[in-house]
């Protein structure tokens, strides 16, 4: 577990595919709930990141003068809350899978939760000679080194263009760290609408709109899977976009700014490689690149934050409230 913390705060794609080691487990139940099992148990690292990475755009609603510029290094910190620790695991939605206690459904392990203790279920199964069981331990999360939170930091630059629009890049530059990779980068364009008009630096506030988009791509290799076979990775996909309207003070020293905009994102993760199911209804196959599940987010963002002038740089803090919410700092450099 500590291996998956060090290597989640350093490779922000790769943290929630660390806590998936042993998820590739769940194909002893068969592809059809595998693939339901993994929607549910994966989801809240998908939505948080996507969540987590519309924010940080943006520390002010006046758009840069032209060819000014900033560079920025930003962190943000999206909070999970408890509800999306678990998920209700039902029986009767799945094939195979059953409790060994005869229970209908069971509050179990999200990637960000914990079994305590932990959580068996039995796959029964058809084949020749009658009906045959086997069982085995569910997936844990991240839950047990009290990790309720997904980090991501990454490089900012901005510059100023013609008739109040800016510019915006973000990126992290390519990580290969034990077995995990990450790639990211993302776009934004913000337009001053205040600048359209006369005396406009007379106003004591700026209000803009802001359009950004985010991909990462990261992989993790399954270098200790219970289930034998090669080139086993968990790969993840995921896009984003945030729109956003603007408002902060023109203040000498430290401003204040609000955001209200709308998040919207996708991810998809996918196991891939060669599985021979050693247990279950398929037993004796051999399963490539078996299955991927798509999460799909949407939803509103209310940030408020200040921004403080220093001698050389500035520093800006924010709060989002959105369905995972969000803390934001950023270390400002430039004219």
């Amino acid at each position: 577990m500590k291996k998956k913390l060090m290597l989640g705060l350093v490779v922000l794609g790769s943290f929630s595919l660390q806590a998936q080691d042993e998820i590739q487990t769940i194909l002893r139940a068969g592809v059809e709930d595998a693939t339901r099992f993994s929607e549910s148990y994966i989801a809240p690292a998908a939505e948080a990141t996507i969540y987590s990475l519309a924010n940080g755009w943006y520390n002010s609603g006046e758009a840069k003068e032209t060819l000014h510029f900033e560079v920025s290094v930003v962190a943000n910190i999206a909070l999970v809350s408890d509800d999306k620790q678990n998920f209700n695991l039902n029986v009767n939605d799945y094939n195979y899978i059953s409790f060994p206690d005869g229970s209908q459904s069971k509050s179990v392990a999200t990637v960000f939760g914990e079994n305590n203790p932990d959580q068996m279920i039995i796959v029964e199964y058809e084949t020749d000679n009658g009906t045959e069981t086997t069982q085995f331990t569910l997936p844990q999360g991240l839950g047990s080194s009290n990790i309720n939170f997904v980090p991501t930091a990454y490089l900012q630059g901005s510059l100023g263009l013609v008739k109040g629009f800016e510019v915006k890049a973000r990126f992290l530059p390519e990580v290969d760290y034990d077995g995990a990779k990450t790639k990211f980068y993302g776009a934004a364009l913000q337009h001053e609408f205040t600048s359209w008009l006369t005396g406009e630096k007379l106003l004591p506030v700026a209000i803009s709109g802001l359009v950004g988009y985010n991909r990462i791509e990261a992989s993790y290799d399954l270098d200790s899977t219970p289930v034998q076979g090669s080139n086993q990775t968990i790969n993840t996909e995921m896009n984003s976009w945030m729109f956003s309207a603007i408002a902060s003070t023109k203040l000498p020293v430290i401003n204040f700014y609000a955001g209200f905009g709308y998040v919207s994102g996708d991810a998809t993760t996918y196991l891939d490689g060669s599985y021979t199911i050693d247990e279950g209804p398929l037993a004796g196959q051999t399963l490539v690149n078996p299955y991927s599940v798509t999460t799909d987010v949407s939803g509103v963002n209310a940030t408020l934050g200040f921004k403080l002038k220093l001698a050389f740089f500035r520093l800006n803090a924010s709060y989002s409230f959105q369905e995972y919410q969000n803390v934001n700092l950023g270390i400002n450099f430039g004219y």
